[in-house]
């Protein structure tokens, strides 16, 4: 296939195919079964190689947080993910070199069918040296974390789990239309995350699953890097057990451009083993990474998967943490020797 072209083709669940503007495509849980993958050898950020870097505007990042949370709950099925859509639609229209939406549909965990919708955007779409990024925009429909029972029914607001990520990666998509990086870029918007049952991993990233099984068979990105709750205010960000077993190399990279910016953020330290949207992507081939802070500094109040998961609880020198070693590792193109 011709990887110069912005147009690619995804087989479809329902066998219709869908051109799409291709590229290449977050629940929680400590255990995971996915086949290791081979790494590709990624060094770390050759600055010889680096165009002027923009700086990541942790304030535009956090006004996109907010501008999700506006709409409400984004859970699945309601009118706040129809209006955070449109939204993310029109947003990606205005930066990218092509937007597609991918549409599928999928049972929850309690039998409800649910209609969803990955969001596709290119950027320096002739290159076909190209990285992946991606995030969830879903939110939980039910808080199930929450530590009043009386809650466990209710959606969540979702700004640090869903709307966090996708705030860092629209903020780098501004800049990517602003100036374009020596590599091709594809940010990818997955839907339907949330939706699994607690302590069934495999049952959440239902959007990750839908991309990776129907991606092209020429899509192949160099590496992708998956964000998810990254707006903690006191941010953590340790070194994601299933990343490094299956894409070292790529946390590597990240981490030691971490270093070489001086972002404290990123602890260098071992974390948890979770199962989140970089799963399906790893075992498709793709060498994929997850940025995570599951744990907030407050370990008396979990905000995870609860009501408490609100603006207030994220700042955007978080956001601007994370998306600086983002663009820095764009717009170096992270060459290989």
């Amino acid at each position: 296939m011709d990887m110069n072209s912005v147009d690619r083709i995804v087989r479809m669940g329902s066998g219709v195919l869908l051109s799409i503007a291709l590229i290449g495509a977050a629940a929680l849980s400590f255990s995971c079964e996915a086949q290791k993958q081979d790494a590709q050898p990624i060094p770390e950020v050759i600055p010889s190689v680096a165009s002027e870097i923009p700086e990541f505007s942790g304030e535009q990042a956090f006004k996109f947080l907010l501008r999700q949370t506006d709409f409400g709950p984004r859970a699945p099925n309601t009118p706040g993910h129809r209006n955070c859509l449109e939204f993310l639609h029109q947003q990606l229209t205005e930066y990218a070199d092509a937007v597609n939406l991918q549409p599928f549909e999928h049972t929850g965990r309690d039998g409800i069918q649910y209609s969803l919708t990955n969001v596709i955007a290119s950027f320096n779409s002739k290159a076909t040296d190209r990285i992946l990024l991606t995030a969830h925009w879903d939110t939980r429909p039910w808080a199930d974390q929450d530590a009043d029972t009386r809650n466990h029914s209710k959606p969540i607001i979702g700004a640090n789990d869903g709307a966090s990520g996708v705030a860092v990666l629209l903020e780098i998509a501004r800049h990517l239309h602003g100036t374009s990086p020596p590599i091709g870029v594809d940010i990818v918007f997955f839907d339907g995350e949330d939706l699994g049952a607690t302590g069934s991993p495999e049952s959440f990233s239902a959007g990750a699953k839908f991309f990776a099984a129907n991606k092209s068979m020429g899509f192949r990105p160099r590496f992708g890097i998956n964000i998810d709750m990254v707006g903690d205010k006191v941010l953590e960000i340790p070194r994601e057990v299933n990343s490094d077993r299956y894409a070292r190399n790529v946390m590597d990279l990240i981490f030691s451009t971490a270093r070489t910016l001086g972002l404290p953020q990123f602890t260098h330290a071992e974390g948890s083993e979770i199962y989140d949207d970089h799963i399906p992507l790893n075992n498709v081939g793709i060498p994929t990474a997850d940025l995570i802070d599951f744990h907030y500094p407050d370990h008396r109040t979990n905000y995870w998967h609860t009501l408490a998961d609100t603006p207030d609880q994220c700042s955007p020198e978080s956001l601007a943490a994370v998306g600086q070693v983002l663009l820095h590792i764009l717009y170096t193109g992270a060459k290989t020797p």
